[in-house]
């Protein structure tokens, strides 16, 4: 009777555990339908204004070019890493950590790579080997326009007075629910994409007012703030997704492993009541003989 108590333990913690995971995975599904609609209503925007900006800046001679467009030879790079303050989300945010060594330990190796963390995950791991020089956790509290604003102007200040040669992202891209794509972006200097040469009558068909660098000295700052905030929106959607597929997942392997108990309860309860029959019957033939 105690194997059966045992059994009964595990088929009831089984169950609680069941109740849990199917309870964060609706939370995560209907979280994930509202941030799968901020980054799809986004994107489009921040890429044209990307695709833009690095066209013009590619058309700017190098004195009259953006201080955010300077090339300089990579020396020492900051890697921002953004991942979330929580977990049991799969590999959500082991992927960004592996991604992160994989970049200083190979990609610039040499080089002096410090690290920017977003989210309370990545800190925790990187930290221990790596030099973090700030954290960001407090982002996700309140996820603004002009909160994620106040980072990219820190990344920023710190290109513009030469702290770092090349800022780079790694965040989870959303494509959908079931799938993140981990993605290593450049943020500072700005990639500049030389126009072809089958492009270059639409380039020169612009008209500028007031003229090509002021409004690129204007809307670079703008432009890289967007795109930090369309990484970290890319983000959290990206975290809904694979939280959902793992709580799915979870509850999945609870109720096989819930169904397994019960049988095996059932079997060993049978055998019980079996033994205990065999019991009477034997007793019962010894006191007639």
């Amino acid at each position: 009777m105690a194997n059966l108590k045992e059994i009964r333990n595990r088929i009831a913690s089984v169950s609680s555990t069941m109740q849990i995971t199917s309870a964060m995975k609706m939370v995560s599904a209907a979280k994930l339908k509202k941030a799968q609609d901020a980054i799809t209503a986004m994107r489009p925007y921040a890429n044209k204004l990307t695709e833009l900006l690095q066209n013009l800046s590619a058309t700017l001679d190098g004195d009259s070019g953006s201080s955010f467009a300077t090339q300089r030879e990579v020396n020492k790079v900051l890697i921002v890493a953004i991942s979330s303050n929580r977990g049991l989300a799969g590999a959500f945010n082991s992927n960004i950590v592996k991604e992160c060594k994989n970049l200083a330990g190979e990609t610039y190796s040499g080089k002096q790579v410090d690290f920017f963390t977003i989210g309370k995950k990545a800190n925790d791991i990187l930290s221990k080997d790596l030099t973090i020089v700030e954290n960001n956790n407090r982002i996700y509290d309140d996820l603004t326009f002009e909160n994620n604003a106040e980072i990219a102007q820190k990344l920023m200040d710190l290109f513009a007075i030469g702290e770092y040669d090349r800022i780079v992202l790694v965040y989870n891209k959303f494509k959908n629910a079931a799938t993140q794509i981990v993605t290593t972006e450049q943020f500072l200097p700005i990639v500049s994409t030389a126009p072809k040469q089958e492009a270059s009558a639409t380039v020169a068909d612009y008209i500028f007012e007031p003229s090509k660098e002021k409004i690129v000295e204007e809307l670079i700052p703008k432009s890289l703030k967007t795109q930090l905030f369309k990484a970290v929106r890319d983000s959290v959607a990206s975290e809904h997704g694979a939280r959902m597929t793992a709580m799915h997942k979870a509850t999945d392997n609870a109720t096989e492993l819930r169904d397994a108990l019960k049988l095996q309860y059932n079997k060993a309860r049978q055998a019980a009541i079996t033994n205990e029959i065999l019991e009477i019957v034997g007793g019962a033939e010894a006191l007639a003989g």
